[in-house]
């Protein structure tokens, strides 16, 4: 044998003391680390929390972002659709005139009790204004004869009722008011009866 193997076998063997543990140690040593374990998940369960609060927040501001855009959205489509009802509104309004002259002047074909290709042609002129007015929304407002409305009708003036019936109506009408769609774009001026 070599000096080498001896110097090995005459290492002594350093024994280790002995742990001992009693159950309590060892049951508290156990529940450390689980303390540990359940520290960390309350620590990932309070993350966990913070990062759903904040996605329930941002669901919240992105569908009223959403409600916000699609009511803009809803109200413009209105405003846009207001617009082109009434946007020939002034031009309409200024045509006015011009069907009170045309009026009279059908009134005037009327009294004429000979037929000719004039009073057929300004017949056929008429019709096509008339459609053309329906067309665009204009209407007239039913006056004679019908209750006295502020909001259609303009009183010129009072004269004694013909009729008991017609007390309180409208006994005449100056000049026709008319209606484009749903809004009035010129009042009647009638005579009311007393």
């Amino acid at each position: 044998m070599t000096d080498d193997n001896i110097k090995i076998n005459e290492i002594p063997e350093i024994e280790s003391p002995e742990l001992t543990v009693s159950p309590d140690e060892s049951a508290q040593s156990k529940k450390e680390p689980k303390k540990e374990k359940s520290h960390k998940k309350t620590k990932t369960e309070e993350q966990l929390e913070t990062v759903e609060s904040e996605l329930l927040e941002l669901k919240d501001k992105h569908i009223r972002l959403q409600a916000e855009f699609d009511n803009y959205r809803k109200r413009t489509l209105k405003e846009r659709m207001e617009l082109l009802k009434t946007a020939s509104e002034s031009l309409l309004v200024n045509i006015l005139p011009v069907i009170d002259d045309f009026d009279r002047a059908m009134q005037t074909l009327d009294l004429v009790e000979e037929e000719s290709h004039l009073k057929d042609g300004v017949n056929l002129i008429y019709t096509k204004f008339q459609e053309f007015l329906k067309q665009n929304g204009v209407r007239e407002i039913d006056a004679k004869e019908q209750n006295f409305d502020t909001d259609l009708h303009e009183a010129i003036t009072k004269i004694p009722a013909p009729t008991e019936e017609l007390k309180g109506k409208n006994v005449d009408v100056i000049q026709k008011g008319y209606y484009l769609h749903d809004k009035v774009i010129r009042f009647s001026k009638v005579v009311i009866g007393e």
